[in-house]
């Protein structure tokens, strides 16, 4: 996997799938790694050269000091582009990606065909569940919270049936760098992005999960009320519906992207 400078941060990027297809970049949730993206890649590497990565302070890439921010984030991805020579890809971000990708699709829109945004919200009105977060992994590590954001993440039914994945989930999120989860909290709870949202003229899908309690289908509503011409479909999961409905997932992923 290559690493990639973005103004001397390394980022971890995967390049898989479809030589010469239209491109699709993937952008993970806060606390996970692209190994998020497994379910998807059989059926998307099909159809589409993917690219995956890592944010700065998670995974593979590099945890430079704070502060982050969306912009920050958005100007990663831009450098990937530009290392990769890839002039306009689709986009498709969960939670924290599909955060990102609203400031890109408002700061770059020559750069992006189709958007979409899974699970995820355009700001906080509250940002104490952040603040008590970013306290309890300072003083007792992402362990002190990784029970309650797995079972944010996935539903009981869910938990109980997939033990595995789960599990693997889990693993993931106990292996993030702690200064880079927290440094990416600290930019969470200030996000406020209702003002970009109807600069987006990419053709968009919004993508919410009956039951996630994080970015609930409310928060999904906005979004798709702010965005001119977007649409919503609603998935039978929680805040990490790739993972939980990865069947259903995909499909919708790849009905909107190929619709002509």
């Amino acid at each position: 996997m290559p690493m990639i400078d973005a103004d001397g941060c390394l980022l971890n990027v995967s390049v898989e799938g479809r030589d010469g297809g239209p491109t699709l970049m993937l952008s993970n949730s806060l606390g996970c790694t692209l190994q998020m993206w497994e379910p998807q890649m059989p059926a998307l590497t099909q159809v589409f050269r993917v690219i995956r990565y890592d944010r700065r302070g998670h995974g593979k890439s590099q945890v430079p000091p704070g502060p982050y921010s969306m912009e920050r984030f958005g100007r990663d991805v831009l450098a990937i582009l530009d290392d990769l020579n890839i002039e306009k890809t689709h986009w498709c971000g969960l939670s924290m990606g599909g955060m990102v990708g609203q400031w890109l699709g408002a700061n770059a829109p020559e750069r992006f065909g189709k958007i979409i945004l899974s699970n995820t919200a355009c700001y906080y009105a509250d940002p104490t569940n952040w603040h008590n977060r970013i306290k309890a992994v300072k003083e007792g590590g992402i362990a002190a919270v990784a029970d309650t954001v797995i079972a944010g993440w996935l539903t009981a039914d869910f938990r109980e049936r997939e033990p595995q994945v789960t599990a693997n989930m889990k693993a993931m999120l106990l292996a993030s760098p702690v200064q880079g989860y927290l440094a990416c909290c600290e930019a969470l709870s200030t996000l406020d992005q209702r003002e970009l949202l109807p600069r987006i003229k990419s053709p968009t899908l919004v993508i919410a999960g009956r039951h996630d309690t994080a970015t609930p289908v409310s928060a999904a509503e906005l979004i798709r009320s702010k965005i001119p011409g977007a649409s919503m479909t609603l998935l039978d999961a929680a805040h990490i519906s790739n993972v939980e409905q990865p069947h259903a997932f995909t499909e919708a992923v790849v009905g909107f992207l190929t619709q002509r």
